[in-house]
């Protein structure tokens, strides 16, 4: 199929591009980069006033598939990653079974090329069954194409065995994508520990849950030249660790998440009793459970530094940990609801109108935090579309203005905190190798 886009403000970080041009697709890559392409083609757009950028990449995304597909499974996750305008997510391990073992990453890969509309790629564990105790096949895992490993969900508490999972992926040329939190300091907690938490009578998370296992891993990650990469950085210290770090010259990367650069604790909504839906009696509700993730929402002073720590490049990249959980799972109280919020159809719209609309980013930073950067620290070709490059593309109008609408979602998980939020800028159209995934 051979796609031309007209007259779009092409935004291409990987050459500094910033332009009004024309892009010509044939044969899935891109064949021309522009001003007044002439050509036949099977499908003309007009995107004058449109940004057109490399598709973007999503680091972080739970697809609950092999195990959950009651919340998601590899087809409605890559439906929902288009329609945010991703063309390659990774798909974290912590599923049922586990993605410990190469046959894991095999099925998941091997399904998502006969469902997807998108690129997946698969993230293998740090131990066996996430279990913390014994490494899954590393090497088995990386032979069938795995770009990192991670225990995300949960954290390796042995030192020591991470360190041997750390050396592992060095020696693999493989990333480590680490999730922080100190499970011996967590005690219960279910949001931010601050007045809020006070309030409602819930068990906080202290920022020291986060910061401590950061510097942990970013110590290891010197002691083994590991690629390390931070997932969902929330705390003030994250930014000025990995500040740290990149000063000392250490191959550490970090993300940011947009609930985590737009919401505060101060935004959680507080409910009035619901019912329970199995025992059909009303239970004690406390607080809307769409607002529980993990690392939770912190502070004004955090989501300030996050936002600093984006604009000023410390922070690299904007990933979504997309988690979607069944309206049965979270109908209930913040003590019993499980972690995690969806974000693959919302991330886009949400950068820019926080960062981008409020001056914190320019569109090619938001390019480069949402592709190019991603691209780069995992160490695939693309994020990019110059020509002779695959035409993985997005088409965003920065002016649109809509209201956020999770039944509109394409993801089976509806569980937002952004439902009925007002935000400027949508994903018109996706582009994967040349074919269009969302329009």
């Amino acid at each position: 199929m051979t796609i031309l886009i007209k007259n779009g403000q092409v935004i291409n970080p990987a050459t500094q591009t910033n332009e009004i041009a024309d892009v010509l697709i044939e044969n899935g890559q891109v064949s021309k980069l522009e001003k007044g392409i002439e050509a036949k083609a099977d499908r003309v757009i007009e995107a004058k006033g449109l940004y057109v950028m490399p598709g973007f990449i999503d680091m972080h995304v739970h697809l609950r598939d092999p195990g959950f597909e009651e919340k998601e499974t590899i087809e409605t996750g890559c439906r929902a990653a288009a329609r945010g305008g991703y063309t390659t997510i990774l798909a974290m391990p912590n599923t049922r079974p586990v993605v410990d073992n190469k046959d894991v990453v095999n099925y998941v890969q091997n399904k998502a090329r006969t469902v997807g509309v998108i690129n997946v790629m698969q993230v293998g564990a740090v131990t066996k069954g996430q279990n913390g105790k014994e490494l899954a096949d590393i090497e088995g895992m990386a032979e069938a194409g795995i770009p990192a490993i991670s225990e995300d969900g949960k954290t390796v508490m042995n030192a020591e065995l991470y360190r041997k999972a750390m050396q592992k992926a060095a020696d693999l040329g493989i990333l480590v994508l680490a999730h922080c939190e100190d499970t011996n300091l967590v005690c219960g907690g279910v949001m931010n520990a601050d007045k809020n938490a006070e309030e409602l009578g819930l068990k906080g998370i202290m920022n020291s849950v986060e910061d401590i296992i950061a510097a942990r891993d970013i110590m290891l990650s010197h002691d083994t030249g590991v690629k390390l990469h931070l997932c969902h950085c929330s705390t003030y210290n994250s930014v000025w660790m990995v500040k740290l770090a990149k000063q000392r010259g250490l191959s550490v990367s970090a993300e940011v998440c947009p609930h985590h650069f737009t919401l505060t604790s101060d935004d959680i909504h507080k409910v009035e009793a619901k019912m329970d839906p199995e025992k059909k009696v009303a239970i004690n509700a406390d607080a809307d459970t769409n607002f529980k993730m993990n690392p939770p929402l912190r502070t004004k002073r955090d989501v300030q530094q996050l936002k600093e720590g984006l604009r000023d490049d410390i922070m690299d990249v904007i990933a979504t940990d997309h988690a979607p959980h069944t309206y049965e799972d979270k109908n209930t109280t913040m003590n019993k609801a499980p972690f995690g919020v969806v974000g693959l159809e919302t991330a886009a719209s949400l950068t820019y109108t926080e960062l981008v609309e409020q001056g914190y980013l320019t569109p090619m930073q938001m390019a480069e935090k949402m592709s190019y950067n991603p691209a780069r620290i995992i160490g695939i070709d693309k994020g990019d579309i110059q020509p002779g490059k695959t035409a993985d593309i997005v088409i965003f109008d920065p002016e649109k203005e809509y209201v956020i609408d999770k039944n509109q979602f394409a993801s089976k998980g509806k569980n937002t905190p952004f439902h009925g939020r007002k935000v400027k800028g949508m994903v018109c159209m996706t582009i994967v190798g040349g074919h269009i995934a969302y329009e």
